[in-house]
C-alpha cells in the first residue's frame, strides 16, 4: 500500500460553462487543470457519473465520462494527481477498471489514484441497464473490487476467488509506474466502508464540518486498532463545495445566486465554505485542525481561472503547512 499524495484538490463536477460550447469544452477544462496546478492544487477530480447529479445540475445538463476525460487532462499536465472522486463499483468490471486506472498512470507518469465507491445514483443504473443491487451485494462487490485491484496493480498475475468477481492469472502490464496505485474509497458508512477503509485503502474521502471528520476520524482509528493497521498510513480527505472572492460581499452574492440557480436548501447553503480569502483560509484552517490531510474543493465557478487561481494561492500553502508539520512530527 502506498499512502496517497493528497493535499489540496480541485473537483470539477459541473461541465456546463457561461458561453462555452461543446466544440470549446475540452480547452477550458483543460485550462481548469492547468490552472489548478500551476497554483497550488495537487490533485484534480472528477465525478463517476452518466447523468448531472440533483444539487450540480438537472439530469440534462452535460456529463463526461470520467476516466477519459482524466486521461485526456493527463496529457495536458504535469504534476498533478488524477482521480474519480469516485468510481461506482456496479460500471465497471473490475479488473478492467483496474486495467483503466493503470493505462491512465502509464499516460500520467504514476500520477494516477484509483477512486472507488458502492456507487448510489438508481436513476442512472435505470436508464443504462445496469443492474442496482442492494446496499448489501454492492458491498460485497466493493470488497472484490478492492481485492482484485490491489491484485492487478501489484501482481505480476493477479488471482483471487471473490464472491462476485473474480480473475484467474490475469496480466497488467504495463505495470504502474510506481509499482502500486493509491487507492481511495468514498463514503461515511461507520461500520463497513471504514472498515474497508482501514483494510485495504491508502485514502478515504468524507463530507461534513470539523465535528463530523474528527467522529469519523475516531472511527476509522478504532477500525485501524481493530485490524493492525496504523491509520496514519491513510490519507484522510474531506470533499465540500467552496465560493471565493476577492470580497466577502462578493462571496456572499455569488452564493445568492447559487441557491437561487439550484434550489439549495438551507443545509446544503450553509455547509458552502464561503469568503474572502481570509475567511476561506481561516475556515479551512478548522478543517485541517480537525485532523483531515488533504481538503477538496468543487467551486461552482471553477470556470473562471482566476477564481481557480486564487483558491491554489489561497489554499495552497496552507495546506502543504500542515502536511510538512505532520511529517516532520511523524
Amino acid at each position: 500500500m502506498m499512502r496517497a499524495p493528497i493535499r489540496l484538490g480541485l473537483q470539477i463536477p459541473n461541465f456546463n460553462f457561461p458561453g462555452v460550447s461543446e466544440a470549446d469544452l475540452f480547452e477550458r477544462l483543460s485550462g481548469i487543470a492547468s490552472t489548478a496546478e500551476s497554483s497550488g492544487f495537487d490533485t484534480v477530480l472528477v465525478m463517476d457519473h452518466l447523468h448531472q447529479i440533483r444539487g450540480v445540475g438537472p439530469p440534462e445538463n452535460w456529463m463526461l465520462e470520467g476516466n477519459t476525460i482524466l486521461a485526456a487532462l493527463a496529457a495536458r499536465t504535469s504534476s498533478v494527481n488524477l482521480s474519480l472522486l469516485v468510481g461506482g463499483v456496479t460500471y465497471r468490471n473490475p479488473a478492467l477498471h483496474a486495467k483503466i486506472t493503470t493505462t491512465l498512470d502509464v499516460i500520467s507518469g504514476g500520477r494516477a489514484i484509483h477512486g472507488i465507491g458502492a456507487a448510489w445514483f438508481e436513476g442512472e443504473h435505470v436508464a443504462y441497464g445496469f443492474d442496482f443491487r442492494s446496499l448489501g451485494e454492492r458491498f460485497e462487490r466493493l470488497e472484490d473490487h478492492l481485492n482484485i485491484a490491489r491484485a492487478m496493480f501489484t501482481e505480476e498475475r493477479a488471482t483471487y476467488e471473490g464472491k462476485h468477481h473474480s480473475v484467474h492469472e490475469a496480466l497488467n502490464n504495463p505495470r504502474p509506474i510506481r509499482g502500486d496505485i493509491p487507492i481511495m474509497i468514498g463514503g461515511s458508512g461507520e461500520r463497513k466502508t471504514l472498515r474497508m477503509v482501514a483494510q485495504y485503502a491508502d485514502a478515504s474521502n468524507f463530507f461534513g464540518d470539523p465535528d463530523r471528520m474528527r467522529h469519523l476520524i475516531g472511527v476509522l482509528e478504532d477500525h485501524c486498532e481493530r485490524l493492525g493497521r496504523d491509520p496514519a498510513e491513510i490519507t484522510k480527505t474531506r470533499l465540500g463545495t467552496i465560493i471565493i472572492a476577492p470580497t466577502q460581499d462578493e462571496a456572499d452574492a455569488k452564493l445568492e445566486r447559487l441557491a437561487q440557480a439550484t434550489g439549495m436548501d438551507p443545509d446544503r447553503r450553509a455547509a458552502v465554505l464561503t469568503g474572502d480569502p481570509d475567511t476561506v483560509a481561516e475556515k479551512a484552517s478548522e478543517l485541517l485542525e480537525s485532523g483531515v490531510d488533504a481538503l477538496i474543493f468543487n467551486s461552482p465557478d471553477a470556470h473562471d481561472l482566476e477564481t481557480v487561481q486564487l483558491l491554489g494561492e489561497t489554499l495552497g500553502p496552507l495546506c502543504s503547512d500542515v502536511a510538512s508539520g505532520r511529517s516532520s512530527v511523524g
